[in-house]
């Protein structure tokens, strides 16, 4: 186990000087985000900043996920961590010490890949042997600890089989005993499951969570998926574009997202948006939006007022599972419905509302009959204590 603190970190590529490196790093971003084809990296007479200003503190045995969309320099931070990256300027502590300058095989660290990085002529055994090979581990300790990591990881039945004859989430397992199989202070991984089909994912996420328990090590982990840092992390750190968005617990960063960037990013189905106002009657904040209105909970008033915020124009934002069809009087919308998503318990209801796509997760009890053929109107309004004021030119949460 041990503690890990981030301080001021900043990476840049120079220009010219590792081209190659900073185009394949431009370029996967750029095909990992079809929608803008763009990246807003700051690009500086020094170079292209991948990771700028980053600061965190890990306690030690903390399980931390950074997540964010391909390109916003999580696995770049990873890498510096573990010492396969330089860093350009600021500060790595680990239990104290300044690792900038200390190689990656002095950290105590291991690291485990997106593909596996298994050795195919050697057997699941031989492979787990190799790290405490190299640290020329005496042969009954390094049995033992192999035998044990294999244990942890249910495949013991797979020691004297090759990687080829495993499956992909054998070898994900094998993978991830080789490192934890010489206890090390610190485990990396770096989006370990992007290459597992969706049950194998779930399985494994399962998997690590188990291992967490049983394994004295401090983790960060990558991964562009939310759904896997939602359940792995104690906390999150959400990136964009080489900067920290927010820092917080799952339950934290779900409801007081900061800006609309982590509204959006955080949830699945991702939170609805729409065009608002935020108004005053008497003393009173009150949101207009579809031609409804919607008074904030009496928290939210109190947030408000604490930060002074002025009438505006403002981006209301609402998660599927918190809007509601029950009847309030004054506080109802309409739209019509495009799609809806039998899901067994619940249905999602895609709405047209005035040219805007809007979601609603309703369980099927709360329907009563009420008809969700296309083109049918459904009448919604937002449950006011989980509603969302973002100032419209900054996105930033009027709350906060």
């Amino acid at each position: 186990m041990a503690t890990i603190s981030l301080q001021h970190i900043q990476k840049i590529y120079p220009i010219g000087e590792t081209s190659k490196k900073q185009k394949a790093f431009l370029k996967k971003a750029k095909e990992d985000n079809p929608e803008t084809n763009k990246v807003n990296l700051k690009i500086t007479e020094e170079g292209v900043v991948a990771v700028d200003d980053f600061n965190l503190e890990v306690e030690d045995n903390e399980f931390i996920v950074f997540v964010g969309p391909s390109g916003c320099g999580k696995s770049t931070t990873l890498r510096m961590i573990a010492g396969l990256e330089d860093i350009t300027r600021g500060d790595l502590y680990i239990d104290g010490v300044r690792m900038n300058d200390i190689e990656p095989k002095d950290r105590d660290i291991a690291m485990v890949f997106q593909n596996y990085a298994l050795y195919p002529h050697m057997t699941v055994r031989q492979n787990l042997q190799f790290p405490l090979e190299l640290r020329k581990v005496p042969k009954e300790q390094m049995d033992r600890q192999v035998d044990e990591a294999a244990e942890i990881l249910g495949i013991t039945e797979y020691l004297n089989r090759k990687p080829k004859a495993l499956s992909g989430g054998q070898r994900q397992r094998v993978a991830i005993g080789r490192a934890i199989v010489r206890e090390p202070r610190v485990l990396l991984m770096d989006e370990p499951l992007s290459n597992l089909d969706a049950k194998l994912r779930n399985q494994m996420r399962a998997e690590i969570i188990k291992l967490r328990q049983r394994i004295k090590s401090t983790f960060i982990y990558v991964t562009h998926d939310q759904t896997e840092a939602m359940t792995l992390g104690d906390r999150i750190v959400i990136m964009k574009d080489g900067l920290i968005q927010q820092i917080g617990t799952p339950q934290e960063v779900f409801d007081n997202p900061i800006n609309t960037f982590v509204a959006g990013f955080i949830g699945m189905p991702q939170m609805n948006f729409y065009d608002g106002s935020l108004d005053k009657e008497g003393d009173r904040y009150v949101i207009n939006v579809l031609g409804a209105k919607i008074y904030p909970s009496e928290e939210k008033q109190a947030n408000l007022k604490k930060n002074d915020v002025k009438p505006m124009d403002i981006i209301v934002g609402a998660r599927p599972e918190h809007i509601t069809l029950k009847e309030v009087e004054g506080a109802m919308m309409e739209g019509s419905v495009d799609v809806s998503e039998m899901m067994g318990s619940s249905v999602h209801i895609h709405l047209n509302t005035g040219g805007h796509d809007s979601i609603i997760i309703v369980p099927t009890l709360d329907l009563g009959g009420q008809s969700l053929a296309i083109g049918s109107k459904v009448r919604f309004t937002f449950a006011p204590n989980v509603v969302h004021m973002f100032n419209k030119e900054t996105g930033k949460n009027l709350e906060y």
